[in-house]
């Protein structure tokens, strides 16, 4: 029998931060710190949304791009929150999470050759992603001592005559390192004079703990080169709700939505109702859980300081990077002897590229409760090497 499988995709290893997740959870007394995923339940407005939906019939498709209303809410809210406007009928479209928008991004404007440009540690799927759009992914390696921000020599070092595609993502997972104003300029400027495109991740926008985010795209010159990706699952708590947007120029976008046809017709109809409402009405829960996790953020830094963990500050997401270079492991050995030996699972730095080394991530989606329990169990570990 002939192989049946694409040699592509046989190339591409697993999700690193799923194999720790999976033994936690046959793990009894374990505690998980590994899932990016908000504690909180999805705001109760926002489910009564839904619900309600459901019980007036709305389980037909939308149209393709998405619910008018809720583009239109989204548009508003974009202009409202980071000064972003884009005009709802023809440069947006509702994507099945903001993973659907990375990975027709990169189809749509990829040809095989192309560079694309991925500061690591980064979230797991934007080098797959682009291997499976027949792109090249070029490394840029993010360094702890500039607080893991991507710098305008590390852009200009590493473009060539076929870089295409930067992608930017900040707030990064799984550093919690942000992007501020002069950071992004002096990064615009050096893609603006290569003529490059911008695929900014921004879904830990609203968790920003130094002021308000600032997004590439408002910056002047970039709207045109930048494909703005968002969603809801982390602001709002809607993990399963699934649910994402892409912005970008018309020209760009009308090919991203013939993906969008073939491979997904649309949007879940009850998330896109329940979505309105998210982006109209709640920004209260969004800025109390945004201080719930700012509380946990700074519990966790001074607890790393008193426990001598070499930690650089986050600003952003709802994750801490500590290194664990010192003690003698690797990442993925620190990682798995903390779970057998003190059943807390946390994500070795590798899962988020070769960077990542020396480093593990730790999600503060979680209780206080339970971070205190756990960073206990992590200051009894360390003393025992």
């Amino acid at each position: 029998m002939r192989n049946p499988l694409s040699q592509r995709i046989t190339t591409i290893q697993p999700s690193g931060i799923r194999k720790f997740f999976d033994i936690v959870s046959e793990m009894k007394d374990a505690i998980s710190l590994g899932v990016g995923e908000p504690d909180f339940d999805t705001p109760w407005r926002i489910r009564e949304e839904g619900i309600y939906s459901l019980e007036q019939g709305r389980t037909f498709y939308t149209s393709n791009a998405g619910l008018a209303e809720l583009k239109d809410a989204i548009a508003e809210y974009l202009s409202r929150r980071f000064d972003l406007t884009y005009n709802p009928k023809k440069e947006m479209l509702v994507t099945v999470g903001g993973s659907e928008a990375i990975d027709i991004a990169l189809r749509a404007m990829l040809d095989p050759g192309d560079e694309v440009l991925i500061p690591q540690p980064s979230y797991v799927s934007y080098e797959p992603c682009t291997i499976l759009a027949n792109g090249k992914p070029v490394i840029i390696n993010l360094k702890a001592e500039n607080e893991f921000r991507l710098t305008a020599q590390e852009l200009e070092e590493a473009i060539t005559d076929k870089t295409k595609i930067l992608v930017l993502p900040f707030p990064n997972n799984p550093t919690g390192a942000i992007m501020e104003k002069k950071d992004l300029e002096s990064i615009a400027e050096v893609v603006i004079r290569h003529d490059l495109f911008v695929l900014t991740d921004e879904i830990y926008a609203e968790l920003s703990y130094a002021g308000d985010h600032v997004s590439i795209a408002s910056l002047p010159g970039m709207r045109d080169r930048t494909v703005y990706i968002n969603g809801f699952s982390k602001a709002y708590a809607m993990t399963g709700w699934r649910l994402g947007y892409v912005c970008a120029p018309q020209v760009i976008l009308e090919q991203m939505m013939k993906i969008h046809q073939f491979a997904i017709m649309c949007a879940p109809t009850t998330s896109q109702y329940a979505a309105i409402e998210a982006v109209r009405h709640c920004d209260e829960e969004v800025a109390a859980m945004r201080d719930e996790y700012n509380t946990r953020r700074r519990y966790l830094v001074n607890r790393f300081l008193q426990m001598g963990i070499e930690c650089f500050e986050p600003f952003g997401a709802f994750y801490i990077f500590p290194s664990i270079q010192k003690y003698g492991m690797t990442s993925e050995e620190f990682a798995t002897r903390f779970l057998n030996e003190k059943k807390v699972a946390v994500v070795p730095g590798t899962a988020f590229g070769a960077s990542g080394e020396g480093f593990i991530r730790i999600s503060y989606a979680y209780s206080l409760e339970n971070l205190k329990i756990a960073i206990d169990r992590m200051e009894e570990f360390v003393k025992g090497m």
